[in-house]
């Protein structure tokens, strides 16, 4: 946490411990993704009784990992693809320091460069970390920008984008959609298609379906009202041994109770939570903390929580479209030089290749063995599902990496799914908070509102800690502090000249 300008939200106050209490209260935790374990551990932490249920074998939810029979590979660390953990997801990191304060788990990659069609390439390495010369320096190194598209675009209508606050640039922006936002700035096209879009493909969407609210606010947080930098870090391990098995050891020591492979089905009010295993779990407060249609059944099933407004909008929220990823284990390695990381416009299906050797601990002791790869292909934004698109992914492979054309493949694993929380124009005025109208119950996870500059992984992170805050504040019991980006544009003379301009 190296950005002096961050922003320290207080914790609500109240008792130090629940164990003060007369009784000490119970929770119920369904989800253990990262909004499921960070709601665990804040309510864990202040002496509430917690039970944590989770329909999957293993955690972690869409950054969950495991291990599964690889034909032709054996043994292998399997999981949903490539995350990126910035600097600046300081809720999430502060999570992960309950296991390892010096998160010796996470390794940083230095660079991701983006591609395109034309074979023009922008990369991130060696910018400034201070705003606005980050975005200065990219934009006059960059190839898919020229001076004379800086004067051209117009700095009344891009004024949002150095002047996000949280909610308002919702008020502002959300009824647009990113590509028309960045078409009526006068953004160079090149660059809307390189640069761009590798924020609107983290929601798993492409510019037209994402509100250009959400665009502002991920340039906030990455860009202009951060001096955290673009760089990140990603798992040395696979999830599962990095991350969620230790902080499931942790998180039992203190007392949490784990039912895993266990499904909730039902939530009746004042709380007993009922399971597919057939042992209902009484609670004094919940927190739903699964994905969207996982919430989505729960609510529907529990007929009698909450309102016909919140229900509605729990109802109303929608998904992303489908991703695809499809892991390779190659007979023979990439190239050298070839990055971790590598994001791509303009090339589909494939939206980046990742070469997991070059920070994954098993597949680099596979590699090491083998004498070959382990490279990741991600298409995201999945609309075609034609039976030929594994293959058409390989292809697209061979062309960015050419020396994987004659590679055998050892082993491949497919895994597409459909459980993103969808950001499109006009979602967020709907999207269900934090609160709930019940009292003692709270919802968690990436796809609920919250008026901080959070998201993707943190966003999940930020609002376990919110909904662990919600049940002890109703318990009378202190919460947690929060940490986030700048809430406001940090500079003044960008905003002064975003005002000026026309």
């Amino acid at each position: 946490m190296r950005d002096a300008r961050r922003v320290v939200h207080p914790a609500p106050p109240g008792r130090v411990d629940a164990t003060a209490l007369p009784a000490r209260p119970r929770a119920v935790v369904i989800g253990g993704g990262i909004a499921g374990l960070t709601a665990a551990t804040g309510l864990i932490e202040r002496g509430v009784e917690v039970d944590l249920v989770e329909r999957e074998p293993n955690l972690g939810g869409r950054v969950g990992g495991w291990t599964e029979d690889v034909p032709g590979v054996g043994r292998a660390a399997m999981n949903r693809g490539f995350h990126a953990f910035f600097r600046q997801y300081y809720n999430l990191r502060n999570l992960l320091r309950r296991i390892d304060p010096a998160l010796s788990m996470l390794t940083p990659v230095n660079d991701y460069p983006l591609i395109d069609g034309q074979g023009r390439r922008d990369t991130f390495r060696g910018l400034p970390q201070t705003p606005p010369f980050n975005a200065v320096a990219f934009a006059l190194r960059s190839p898919t920008f020229r001076l004379r598209d800086l004067a051209r675009i117009n700095a009344r209508a891009a004024a949002p984008l150095a002047t996000v606050s949280v909610p308002d640039i919702y008020e502002r922006l959300d009824h647009t959609d990113a590509a028309t936002f960045l078409r009526d700035i006068n953004f160079p096209e090149a660059a809307r298609h390189l640069a761009f879009e590798v924020f609107s493909r983290s929601f798993f969407a492409l510019p037209p379906e994402l509100s250009a609210a959400e665009l502002a606010t991920m340039f906030h947080i990455y860009f202009l009202g951060s001096s955290e930098g673009l760089v990140f870090d990603v798992a040395a391990d696979n999830f599962d041994v990095a991350l969620w098995n230790p902080l499931r050891t942790h998180l039992e020591a203190n007392g949490v109770r784990f039912h895993t492979g266990v499904r909730a089905t039902a939530v009746e009010p004042g709380f007993v939570v009922h399971c597919d295993s057939g042992a209902p779990l009484p609670a004094d407060g919940v927190v739903l903390a699964t994905d969207v249609p996982g919430l989505q059944e729960i609510v529907a099933a529990s007929t009698d929580l909450g309102n016909d407004t919140w229900r509605a909008a729990v109802a109303n929220l929608g998904t992303a479209p489908a991703f695809l990823v499809q892991r390779l284990w190659l007979g023979r390695p990439v190239a050298a030089d070839r990055p971790a990381f590598l994001g791509t416009g303009g090339l589909p299906p494939v939206d980046n290749v990742s070469v997991l050797e070059r920070y994954e601990r098993q597949a680099a002791e596979w590699a090491a063995r083998t004498g070959g790869s382990v490279v990741e292909l991600h298409s995201y934004s999945v609309t075609d599902t034609s039976s030929d698109l594994p293959r058409r992914l390989v292809a697209r492979l061979h062309e960015i990496f050419p020396e994987t054309a004659d590679a055998q493949i050892l082993g491949e694993r497919l895994l597409m799914r459909r459980d993103c929380p969808r950001f499109a124009p006009g979602d967020f005025a709907g999207r269900p908070t934090v609160s709930t109208p019940v009292d003692g119950l709270a919802l968690a996870g990436d796809g609920i509102r919250i008026d901080l500059p959070v998201a993707l992984m943190e966003r999940a992170a930020t609002t376990g800690w919110s909904a662990a805050n919600r049940l002890l504040g109703h318990f009378g019991v202190t919460g947690h502090a929060l940490t986030t980006v700048p809430t406001t544009g940090r500079s003044a003379a960008l905003r002064r000249l975003a005002q000026r301009g026309g």
